[in-house]
């Protein structure tokens, strides 16, 4: 199955949001929460910037953005883990879906920057743009 990119950051945003609301309410359990519900939802939203660039480089910068709130968002969701009483069958699935999503942004941005340089072609730029398919 095809799932676009944009659809599948969008998706895992509101299943964190979702895991984040069966959480303990503490003091200390709403900071990691915050921190974990700002950075899932900023992944999806710096590939929806990205989508509508001005240019390779501003698509290439947003996508980095992009990656490393991934991989900030993997940080929050082993903490969770870590600190939290969750059942393993509720946070697995989110910390593997955050490690795909993350591989596959990586590996967009990897590209476009490796691109980038070789080819100045607009034809670059379109296919960077259409990259955003994946398979799942």
């Amino acid at each position: 199955m095809i799932r676009d990119i944009r659809e599948r950051t969008f998706e895992f945003a509101v299943m964190t949001i979702r895991f984040s609301e069966s959480l303990p309410s503490t003091t200390n359990s709403a900071i990691v929460i915050k921190q974990l519900v700002r950075s899932s939802s900023s992944i999806g939203a710096n590939v929806e910037e990205a989508s509508a660039a001005s240019s390779k480089a501003d698509f290439a910068y947003k996508m980095g953005i992009a990656l490393r709130e991934g991989r900030e968002t993997l940080y929050w969701l082993r903490i969770i883990r870590a600190v939290y009483s969750v059942t393993v069958s509720n946070i697995d699935p989110l910390i593997s879906e955050a490690d795909q999503i993350t591989r596959i942004l990586g590996a967009i941005v990897s590209s476009a920057r490796g691109k980038r340089k070789r080819l100045g072609s607009m034809f670059s730029f379109f296919l960077f743009h259409f990259s955003f398919f994946i398979f799942h």
